[in-house]
Parts: structure tokens; C-alpha cells; sequence
């Protein structure tokens, strides 16, 4: 059994190749992909070589975790059947080639349990549910010792962003301010019911929550001086370089900074159902396509045009 897939040579260097995939086992399922996206956080860094160093980190590699598909072939301990269409969060089926994080082919083999079934109403927007999981993580309180205060401003207006402000809202919380610096971001804040503004025009020095999705490790010096007394900064991005601040203004308020951890399937399943029941919505969030072939190119606009909010690979026609 073999799959095409996008291969990272080396960093900024892509090609389509045919791979072959790791026998099923009993309790492994095969997914023809349909829809796969491309995370300009995580697989950013794997594209540019910036992402840190962890175990199995390495060149050759598939990328992608933001996969849906339909189930082919089920192992005979496998609770989920053929037929069933499911989100992928990544596969590592490929050989000697790394999965980081193995998502972006045309058919996978992955463990039963690490598959989420999805309706077949969400089409391609299925591919946002892990960063709505992302995001729903953030302010869940999973793990945490105190409860947790929704954001009163959001930095950012990139889909992370979009997807936690409206969690927000659709909550019942009072509508948070989020700041964007790109023109081309500022808009689509209204018909959500949030407001979006630059930094510079906003006064506020009383925030009681300021949740950071930008993953500029440069920003939270100018982030210390927002919250009110007591008042939390939570980094959700995800930075590469180390994070430093001026430790007056914080000392001063007093403000606690918190980090929020990758997202968990409890999480996942939660904005699934916030999807599929329509309380949430996916809309708007997809702004571009591409089919593998083109994948050098789809790649290169997903991460270098601030008008692409998501770029989505279609596989249906890639097998």
C-alpha cells in the first residue's frame, strides 16, 4: 500500500512524492484524506527550519495535522468502521520518512483512537478543528488550579484569534477587543460581534485577561502595561525565541502570566459538537484551495500573503 504526500526535504524545499505506508495493525484504520490544511504556526517552522529542536525532529518529513477523510480498511480491533468520515491530527505511517505531524497525503495509516468521527455537514471546514481546539483549550481551564477568565483582549486576527473571540462571544462573555497591526486582518470582526483595532488606538490599561496568539516573542513588553491589577496574559501562540519583558510594569500590577499547552482530545471533541450543532460558527475562515500538485505554491501564500487566513489541500482527486 503506498500514498502520495508532501515531503519536506529541507526546509523551504518541498516535492509530491509516492510513499510507501506502514502495514495496517489490527487496531489501525486507513483513511483516504479529502481535505488537508496547512498550519501557519507549526508547520511555518517546519517550512523555515526555525522550529526547535524535540525528539524525532528531522528532514525528510510529511507535515500536516489538520486532516478529514473516510475510513477504507478498519483492523479487526478498531471501533471505528469504513465508511465513516473522521478528523486525522497526523500519522506517522511512512517508513523512514518522519510524520511531523504526517497529515498531508492522500491515504494514511493511523491508530483507531487518535481519529475523531465528523459530520459530513462541516465539508472542508473540518480541517479548523484543531485550531478551534487550540483555542478552546486555552480558555477551558484544563489543568488549572484557578478558574479561568475569558479573554477581554485577543492579540491577533488570524484564524486562532477569529475562532477564540468568537468562542467568546458565542460563551455569553462580553465581546473582547482584539488588536491586529495588518490592514488586510482588520476586518471581519463585526459580523461576529467583537471589535478590531491597532494597538496604538487603544487606550485601555485595565484588561483582566490578554490572551496572545500573535507568536511574536517580541510582544509581551508591550503587553505588561494592559492588564488590570492582578491581571493575567496568557501565551497561546506558539514562539521560537526566548520571551522576555520589562519586569517593572508587571511587578507593578502584579500580572500573571500563563501558558497554554497543545490541545487534548477532550477539547477537540467539545468544539466538534460546538461545529456540527451550529453555536459555533466555521464560516469565513477558509479563504484559500489548491490541489497537491500545486503544493510548492500553496505553501509559500499560506505563509507569506496576510490575506490567506487558511489554505486547504484538496486530495479528493489524488489518490
Amino acid at each position: 500500500m503506498n500514498t502520495t504526500a508532501i515531503v519536506l526535504e529541507q526546509p523551504e524545499h518541498l516535492m509530491l512524492s509516492r510513499l510507501d505506508l506502514t502495514p495496517p495493525a489490527d487496531d489501525d484504520v486507513v483513511v483516504d484524506i479529502e481535505f488537508s490544511g496547512i498550519s501557519t504556526g507549526t508547520e511555518k517552522l517546519l517550512w523555515n527550519g526555525r522550529m526547535p529542536t524535540f525528539p524525532g525532529m528531522g528532514y525528510p518529513l510529511v507535515p500536516g495535522y489538520e486532516s478529514v477523510g473516510r475510513i477504507v480498511e478498519a483492523g479487526r480491533r478498531a471501533k471505528h468502521r469504513i465508511g465513516e468520515r473522521v478528523f486525522v491530527p497526523g500519522a506517522r505511517c511512512y517508513g523512514e520518512v518522519r510524520g511531523l505531524f504526517g497529515g498531508a497525503a492522500s491515504r494514511v495509516v493511523v491508530n483507531d483512537r487518535r481519529i475523531t468521527p465528523v459530520s459530513d455537514s462541516l465539508g472542508d471546514k473540518s480541517v479548523l478543528l484543531a485550531l478551534a481546539a487550540t483555542a478552546y483549550h486555552s480558555v477551558s481551564g484544563a489543568g488549572q488550579r484557578n478558574p479561568i477568565v475569558p479573554p477581554d483582549l485577543i492579540v491577533g486576527h488570524g484564524v486562532l484569534g477569529r475562532l477564540l473571540a468568537r468562542m467568546v462571544v458565542v460563551a455569553g462573555f462580553a465581546p473582547p477587543t482584539v488588536w491586529e497591526t495588518n490592514p488586510q486582518r482588520m476586518k471581519g470582526g463585526e459580523a461576529h460581534g467583537y471589535p478590531v483595532m491597532k494597538p496604538e488606538d487603544d487606550v485601555r490599561r485595565d484588561y483582566r485577561a490578554i490572551y496572545d496568539v500573535s507568536g511574536d516573542a517580541k510582544i509581551l513588553d508591550s503587553l505588561v502595561a494592559r492588564p488590570a491589577p492582578g491581571g493575567e496574559i496568557v501565551l497561546a501562540g506558539f514562539y521560537t525565541e526566548p520571551i522576555a519583558f520589562a519586569f517593572a510594569p508587571a511587578f507593578m500590577r502584579e500580572a500573571q502570566i500563563r501558558c497554554a499547552a497543545e490541545f487534548k482530545k477532550p477539547d477537540l471533541l467539545a468544539v466538534k459538537q460546538l461545529a456540527e450543532s451550529g453555536v459555533l460558527s466555521l464560516d469565513g475562515l477558509i479563504t484559500h484551495h489548491a490541489e497537491p500538485m500545486q503544493a510548492d505554491e500553496a505553501y509559500r501564500t499560506a505563509f507569506g500573503d496576510a490575506g490567506c487566513l487558511k489554505m486547504v489541500l484538496d486530495w479528493r482527486h489524488c489518490q
